[in-house]
């Protein structure tokens, strides 16, 4: 009843359209595949790929299941005791190659966001988009957009960070971008199916994908900070950091890797002056930045030293 009842929902609650869709090797699909099996596929009903109006779709072009698992004849043969079924005519299962299966997939999704999949990190890596994304499941993972606290754990991530564990670690710091209160998705910044700029980034350059966030501090200035100009990563780690505002470095310490001149305090600054009697002002609140607050660039006439 369950099946009888996704497949008229598919059709448009058309009954006699459903059972035309459901038909021939389609049907005997599922008589193995339903919902108690150890490989259900009725959730595909629910899911743009059985939208019978769009002659795209697998089902709207009448292909059904063999748009892409290809020929399931040898497949569905009965079999006699102890004998294994023969596999379909294109394998998804864990391990198989990934070329068959990543063809089956960009038979359809060509161009887009998929336009660099060939050559891209994920492509080279060996990956098969069924590592990601599940096909047959009424809601991809992968593609939710729910964002609200907590659902990162179910979602997205917990595809991404399968292979990340680093990065999920890192989400964990101290300072953070607001990952795990759903603002910030990795695909906000990550187009992972292939791009022309650095870490599968969705923009050409570090810059431009901060930017996309953070327009006040894209410029241009009167008054540049070079290194904030050339790669924010030279100061802040994206994923997380144990220092404030994703610095990669605790100021004073991170600004005086590039400013030692003479014409200012040039003493390198240790722990030694932490707060207590004779504290260093250096090394308090803002430290640098009390004095040097415009790190990013200014516009103002008399900020050539970012003091405002």
């Amino acid at each position: 009843m369950a099946a009888a009842a996704l497949l008229i929902a598919a059709s448009g609650g058309n009954e006699a359209g459903s059972d035309e869709a459901w038909s021939g090797q389609d049907q005997k699909c599922q008589e193995c595949h339903d919902e108690t099996s150890e490989l259900p596929a009725l959730g595909i009903f629910q899911t743009v790929h059985a939208f019978q109006g769009d002659e795209r779709t697998p089902f709207g072009s009448g292909q059904g299941c063999a748009a892409c698992h290809g020929d399931g004849a040898a497949h569905m043969r009965a079999t006699a005791p102890g004998e294994k079924r023969a596999p379909m005519g294109i394998l998804f299962a864990a391990g198989a190659p990934a070329g068959p299966k990543n063809a089956a997939c960009l038979a359809c999704h060509q161009g887009g966001t998929r336009l660099h999949w060939q050559g891209g990190a994920h492509e080279t890596a060996g990956n098969a988009c069924s590592d990601c994304h599940r096909v047959h499941a009424a809601k991809d993972p992968m593609l939710v957009k729910d964002r609200t606290p907590g659902t990162w754990r179910r979602g997205q991530a917990d595809g991404c960070f399968g292979c990340h564990p680093q990065q999920r670690a890192e989400m964990h710091r101290v300072s953070a971008h607001p990952f795990k209160e759903g603002i910030v998705r990795c695909s906000d910044c990550h187009n992972v199916h292939g791009t022309i700029g650095p870490a599968e980034l969705t923009k050409p350059t570090v810059n431009e994908t901060c930017h996309s966030c953070h327009a006040e501090k894209r410029g241009p200035f009167l008054w540049e900070h070079q290194p904030a100009r050339e790669d924010c990563g030279t100061c802040h780690k994206p994923h997380g950091s144990n220092h404030p505002a994703l610095l990669v470095q605790r100021a004073p310490f991170l600004c005086q890797q590039c400013h030692m001149a003479g014409f200012h305090p040039s003493g390198a600054y240790t722990a030694s002056g932490l707060p207590g009697p004779g504290a260093d002002d250096h090394l308090l609140s803002r430290n640098c930045m009390n004095c040097h607050p415009e790190v990013h660039g200014t516009n103002h006439p008399s900020g050539p030293r970012l003091t405002r």
